[in-house]
């Protein structure tokens, strides 16, 4: 478990280094998808799952840490209410 987490750290902290030559929006989407794939590997090991389901979970969390619904033309987001509906509002700066 030591050598997932030093490896997730080792490679999260190389890919946002590389962060300085992207837009805004591409450093958005490696964020999200650090912090995705992170909680999805935490959720993973917290409960215990087998290596199939946690690699799974890790990626999951990673997909959806990038699927952030906004609107480059109206500068809103789209935020889940919780209860599979949707709000929409002006996007975080």
């Amino acid at each position: 478990m030591n050598k997932i987490i030093l490896s997730l750290a080792l490679v999260g902290s190389m890919t946002l280094s590389a962060c300085m030559q992207m837009s805004e929006s591409d450093r958005r989407d490696v964020g999200g998808a650090t912090v995705g794939g992170a909680v999805g590997l935490i959720t993973a090991k917290a409960l215990d799952a087998n290596s199939n389901w946690t690699v799974l979970s890790t990626l999951a969390g990673a997909a959806a840490g990038v699927m952030v619904a906004r609107n480059q033309e109206t500068g809103e987001c789209a935020y889940s209410n919780g209860d599979g509906t949707y709000r929409t509002g002006p996007c975080p700066s």
